[in-house]
């Protein structure tokens, strides 16, 4: 069972290479380290306590999905060989390399995490003026589960349980009491619970939003009846609020929302011939760049999904996220954080326009 756990440890890290080396060149993301105590569950052949620690890791978002983290720990706990006499303790001191296998780039971004490393145990006991145990330099090896949580774009925490197998000695002694479990080397596989905060100290770059260019239409030959036609506007704007369409911080339709895009959108783009059809997402300036881009394109997209499944066609429609880069409103950041959302209401929009060509415009 540990040789098919290391396994997977290991295959994890190679997996996250191959996976980061197609991804890593598109995505610009921060570093940040983790300083943080943990908590050891010893194995039960240490004959030890459990006990704390601390850790520190330097981190670096690679990809969409992907956080590489270095770092060390180190924790120590007392003997428990239940004899009289007994005393010292164990300790261990880990430098290892993780991938983290990120499900979200959201407030709450909980992941996956395989590791590979060294790590220096200690078995330091004593019997009555008769060492018990050694010390020994192995490789190591880890998997867990665990979360980030961001309250700012800055700082958050991280908090994560994995099990860590390294390799111990012990030389025990047959005149003392209360020997170890094992004689010799043996792998040992130490349960650690770990919790730090997180402290971004390289902000990702912005990716620029692509506004779609206006749609020029060449200038209509001149008629050859002397009155002009009357001739609608060549571009059909329309601004839906997104708490409307999807409510603050979400990017799936509201039943409010769908009716609003049955009601006022479909039936405008089904009566008149249009040629190109711009679909935007925009939102407010809280949160992270790179996380309103991304919202604001999911909206844009599901919005464009709806329309594509009620007869618009789809060659017609482009969709795009511009964040927080277009806003109709300023709000000062110095506002209770209630009253700021409310402020901002009017930047978190989706905004539809609708170009025809200059000869359907006249018909």
């Amino acid at each position: 069972m540990k040789k098919d756990l290391m396994s997977l440890a290991i295959a994890g890290v190679f997996g996250f290479g191959v996976a980061t080396a197609q991804a890593g060149d598109a995505y610009e993301g921060s570093w940040y380290i983790v300083p943080g105590v943990s908590y050891m569950h010893t194995d039960s052949d240490l004959d030890a306590d459990n006990d704390a620690g601390g850790f520190l890791r330097i981190g670096k978002e690679l990809s969409e999905h992907w956080d590489v983290q270095i770092g060390a720990g180190h924790a120590r706990a007392d003997e428990d060989l239940s004899v009289l006499g007994g005393s010292g303790k164990f300790k261990q001191t880990l430098f290892g390399v993780d991938a983290l296998y990120m499900f979200s780039r959201d407030r709450f971004r909980p992941f996956l995490l395989a590791g590979l490393g060294l790590a220096r145990n200690n078995i330091d006991y004593d019997v009555n003026g008769v060492d018990i145990g050694d010390r020994k330099t192995s490789w190591m090896a880890n998997v867990g589960v665990g979360a980030q949580f961001m309250f700012t774009e800055a700082l958050g925490m991280q908090a994560d349980l994995r099990h860590v197998w390294s390799r111990a000695e012990a030389e025990n002694n047959a005149k003392a009491v209360g020997d170890l479990g094992f004689n010799g080397t043996e792998t040992i596989g130490n349960t650690y619970l770990n919790i730090g905060a997180i402290w971004k100290f390289g902000a990702p770059k912005k990716v620029a939003a692509v506004e779609p260019e206006p749609y020029v239409a060449p200038e209509p030959a001149p008629e050859p009846a002397p009155a002009p036609k009357v001739c609608k506007p060549k571009i059909e704007r329309l601004e839906l609020s997104a708490e409307v369409l999807f409510g603050f911080d979400k990017d799936k339709l509201k039943p409010e929302g769908v009716a609003v895009l049955d009601n006022e959108v479909i039936p405008k783009l089904k009566s008149e011939p249009f040629e190109v059809v711009f679909v935007t997402g925009h939102t407010d300036m809280l949160g992270s760049n790179e996380y309103n881009d991304a919202l604001s394109k999911r909206r844009a997209e599901q919005v464009t999904s709806y329309l594509t499944s009620q007869g618009i066609d789809a060659n017609l429609i482009r969709a795009y996220g511009a964040g927080e880069s277009t806003p109709l409103v300023i709000c000062s950041e110095k506002l209770p954080r209630k009253e700021l959302i409310e402020c901002l209401q009017p930047n978190r929009r989706v905004e539809i326009e609708a170009h025809r060509d200059d000869v359907k415009a006249c018909e």
